[in-house]
Protein backbone atom coordinates (compact mmCIF):
# COMPACT_ATOMS: atom_id res chain seq x y z
CA UNK A 1 0.00 0.00 0.00
CA UNK A 2 1.21 3.31 -1.21
CA UNK A 3 2.46 5.03 2.16
CA UNK A 4 -0.03 8.39 2.42
CA UNK A 5 1.97 11.59 5.04
CA UNK A 6 -0.57 12.38 7.60
CA UNK A 7 0.84 15.53 7.72
CA UNK A 8 0.29 15.84 4.04
CA UNK A 9 -3.79 15.03 4.34
CA UNK A 10 -4.09 17.39 7.21
CA UNK A 11 -2.95 20.53 5.00
CA UNK A 12 -5.13 19.15 2.29
CA UNK A 13 -7.97 19.28 4.50
CA UNK A 14 -6.88 22.23 6.31
CA UNK A 15 -7.05 23.92 2.83
CA UNK A 16 -10.04 22.38 1.67
CA UNK A 17 -12.81 25.65 2.70
CA UNK A 18 -16.02 26.48 1.14
CA UNK A 19 -15.60 28.88 -1.35
CA UNK A 20 -18.67 31.53 -2.97
CA UNK A 21 -16.64 33.48 -5.41
CA UNK A 22 -15.62 32.58 -8.23
CA UNK A 23 -13.73 32.78 -11.74
CA UNK A 24 -16.92 33.52 -14.05
CA UNK A 25 -15.05 32.58 -17.10
CA UNK A 26 -13.53 29.62 -16.58
CA UNK A 27 -16.14 26.59 -16.95
CA UNK A 28 -15.76 22.96 -15.70
CA UNK A 29 -15.91 20.04 -18.37
CA UNK A 30 -17.86 16.98 -17.93
CA UNK A 31 -14.59 15.34 -17.96
CA UNK A 32 -13.54 16.39 -14.59
CA UNK A 33 -17.45 16.40 -13.35
CA UNK A 34 -17.04 12.27 -13.72
CA UNK A 35 -13.27 12.48 -12.47
CA UNK A 36 -14.83 13.42 -9.04
CA UNK A 37 -17.48 11.48 -9.29
CA UNK A 38 -16.08 8.48 -9.62
CA UNK A 39 -14.10 8.93 -6.29
CA UNK A 40 -17.15 8.14 -4.58
CA UNK A 41 -17.09 4.56 -5.71
CA UNK A 42 -14.18 4.48 -3.28
CA UNK A 43 -16.39 6.08 -0.11
CA UNK A 44 -17.49 3.63 2.50
CA UNK A 45 -21.69 3.03 2.24
CA UNK A 46 -24.26 2.30 4.91
CA UNK A 47 -25.33 -1.23 3.83
CA UNK A 48 -23.28 -0.60 0.87
CA UNK A 49 -26.45 0.35 -1.10
CA UNK A 50 -24.56 3.15 -2.71
CA UNK A 51 -27.93 5.20 -3.36
CA UNK A 52 -26.86 8.24 -4.68
CA UNK A 53 -26.14 9.33 -7.89
CA UNK A 54 -25.55 13.15 -9.09
CA UNK A 55 -26.54 15.04 -11.75
CA UNK A 56 -24.12 17.07 -13.87
CA UNK A 57 -24.86 20.93 -14.89
CA UNK A 58 -21.93 22.63 -16.60
CA UNK A 59 -23.86 24.35 -20.07
CA UNK A 60 -24.40 28.22 -19.57
CA UNK A 61 -27.94 28.01 -20.14
CA UNK A 62 -28.75 25.38 -17.10
CA UNK A 63 -26.03 27.05 -14.64
CA UNK A 64 -28.19 30.01 -15.34
CA UNK A 65 -31.53 27.91 -14.67
CA UNK A 66 -29.94 26.72 -11.55
CA UNK A 67 -28.24 29.44 -9.92
CA UNK A 68 -31.57 31.66 -8.79
CA UNK A 69 -33.14 28.44 -6.90
CA UNK A 70 -30.11 28.65 -4.12
CA UNK A 71 -29.49 30.04 -1.16
CA UNK A 72 -26.21 30.92 -0.47
CA UNK A 73 -24.60 32.25 2.49
CA UNK A 74 -27.16 32.26 5.73
CA UNK A 75 -25.16 34.45 7.90
CA UNK A 76 -24.64 37.69 4.96
CA UNK A 77 -28.37 38.37 5.29
CA UNK A 78 -27.89 41.32 2.50
CA UNK A 79 -25.75 39.36 -0.22
CA UNK A 80 -27.46 37.17 -2.51
CA UNK A 81 -24.56 35.37 -3.62
CA UNK A 82 -22.07 35.75 -6.23
CA UNK A 83 -22.10 38.28 -8.97
CA UNK A 84 -22.59 37.05 -12.35
CA UNK A 85 -18.76 37.62 -13.21
CA UNK A 86 -18.17 35.16 -10.24
CA UNK A 87 -20.84 32.25 -10.47
CA UNK A 88 -19.60 28.50 -10.59
CA UNK A 89 -18.51 26.92 -13.95
CA UNK A 90 -20.68 23.80 -12.70
CA UNK A 91 -22.87 22.02 -10.48
CA UNK A 92 -23.18 18.57 -9.43
CA UNK A 93 -26.83 17.77 -7.57
CA UNK A 94 -26.14 14.76 -5.49
CA UNK A 95 -29.51 12.89 -5.47
CA UNK A 96 -30.92 9.84 -3.33
CA UNK A 97 -32.18 6.62 -5.65
CA UNK A 98 -35.20 6.40 -3.92
CA UNK A 99 -35.28 3.07 -5.00
CA UNK A 100 -32.86 1.72 -2.05
CA UNK A 101 -35.12 3.13 0.39
CA UNK A 102 -35.83 6.78 1.70
CA UNK A 103 -32.61 7.18 3.75
CA UNK A 104 -28.75 7.45 2.57
CA UNK A 105 -27.50 7.21 5.93
CA UNK A 106 -24.04 8.41 6.81
CA UNK A 107 -22.80 8.60 2.73
CA UNK A 108 -24.17 11.98 1.59
CA UNK A 109 -21.41 13.93 3.88
CA UNK A 110 -18.71 11.04 3.08
CA UNK A 111 -18.86 12.02 -0.44
CA UNK A 112 -19.28 15.03 -0.32
CA UNK A 113 -15.85 15.09 1.44
CA UNK A 114 -14.26 12.74 -0.98
CA UNK A 115 -15.21 15.33 -3.81
CA UNK A 116 -14.63 18.60 -2.44
CA UNK A 117 -10.75 17.22 -1.70
CA UNK A 118 -10.35 15.90 -4.97
CA UNK A 119 -11.48 19.12 -6.59
CA UNK A 120 -8.91 20.77 -4.26
CA UNK A 121 -6.19 18.55 -5.64
CA UNK A 122 -7.34 20.08 -9.40
CA UNK A 123 -7.37 23.81 -8.37
CA UNK A 124 -11.52 24.26 -7.74
CA UNK A 125 -13.35 24.95 -4.80
CA UNK A 126 -17.10 25.16 -4.09
CA UNK A 127 -19.67 25.10 -1.70
CA UNK A 128 -21.91 22.35 -0.50
CA UNK A 129 -25.35 24.23 -0.53
CA UNK A 130 -28.19 22.04 1.01
CA UNK A 131 -30.63 25.41 0.39
CA UNK A 132 -32.34 25.36 -2.81
CA UNK A 133 -35.71 25.07 -4.32
CA UNK A 134 -36.19 21.40 -4.41
CA UNK A 135 -39.10 20.95 -6.99
CA UNK A 136 -38.51 23.93 -9.11
CA UNK A 137 -34.45 22.08 -9.52
CA UNK A 138 -36.02 18.73 -10.35
CA UNK A 139 -38.68 20.70 -13.01
CA UNK A 140 -36.02 22.65 -14.52
CA UNK A 141 -33.73 20.03 -15.21
CA UNK A 142 -36.08 17.32 -15.40
CA UNK A 143 -34.98 14.77 -12.59
CA UNK A 144 -36.51 11.83 -12.57
CA UNK A 145 -38.89 11.62 -9.57
CA UNK A 146 -37.14 8.57 -8.39
CA UNK A 147 -33.90 10.71 -7.52
CA UNK A 148 -34.33 13.10 -4.86
CA UNK A 149 -31.90 15.93 -5.20
CA UNK A 150 -30.64 16.35 -1.36
CA UNK A 151 -27.01 18.78 -2.32
CA UNK A 152 -26.36 20.72 -5.05
CA UNK A 153 -22.21 21.43 -4.42
CA UNK A 154 -21.21 24.52 -7.00
CA UNK A 155 -17.56 23.97 -8.24
CA UNK A 156 -15.67 26.41 -9.89
CA UNK A 157 -12.04 28.43 -10.10
CA UNK A 158 -11.71 30.21 -6.50
CA UNK A 159 -11.69 34.25 -6.56
CA UNK A 160 -11.75 34.56 -2.97
CA UNK A 161 -9.53 33.80 -0.15
CA UNK A 162 -10.82 31.77 3.10
CA UNK A 163 -9.07 32.12 6.03
CA UNK A 164 -9.26 29.68 9.25
CA UNK A 165 -9.98 31.34 12.45
CA UNK A 166 -9.40 29.68 16.17
CA UNK A 167 -12.74 30.08 18.44
CA UNK A 168 -12.87 30.21 21.93
CA UNK A 169 -13.26 27.58 24.36
CA UNK A 170 -16.52 29.49 25.78
CA UNK A 171 -19.96 27.05 24.84
CA UNK A 172 -21.26 30.32 23.75
CA UNK A 173 -18.35 31.67 21.19
CA UNK A 174 -19.91 33.13 17.97
CA UNK A 175 -19.34 30.01 14.85
CA UNK A 176 -20.93 31.70 12.41
CA UNK A 177 -18.31 32.78 9.54
CA UNK A 178 -17.61 36.03 8.46
CA UNK A 179 -15.96 38.43 5.55
CA UNK A 180 -13.46 41.43 6.67
CA UNK A 181 -13.57 44.86 4.37
CA UNK A 182 -10.67 43.67 2.03
CA UNK A 183 -13.21 40.41 1.01
CA UNK A 184 -11.28 37.70 2.93
CA UNK A 185 -13.85 34.99 4.32
CA UNK A 186 -13.04 33.50 7.76
CA UNK A 187 -14.12 30.74 9.29
CA UNK A 188 -14.29 30.30 12.95
CA UNK A 189 -13.52 26.26 14.00
CA UNK A 190 -13.34 24.81 17.52
CA UNK A 191 -10.23 24.12 19.15
CA UNK A 192 -9.20 20.58 19.80
CA UNK A 193 -9.60 20.73 23.59
CA UNK A 194 -13.24 21.50 23.08
CA UNK A 195 -13.90 18.56 20.96
CA UNK A 196 -12.48 15.85 22.99
CA UNK A 197 -14.59 14.36 26.16
CA UNK A 198 -13.09 13.02 29.23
Amino acid sequence: MENINFESLRKLMISNRTVRRFKGDAPVSKEILEKLVELTRYCPSGRNAQPLKYYMVNSEEQRNEVFPLLKWAGYFTDWDGPEENERPGAYLIQCLDTYYGENCLCDDGLQLEAITLGMHTLGLAGCIIKAFNHVKLAEVLGIDPRFSPRYVLAIGYPAEEVVIEDMDCDDDADFKYFRTPDGRHHVPKRPINTLLLD
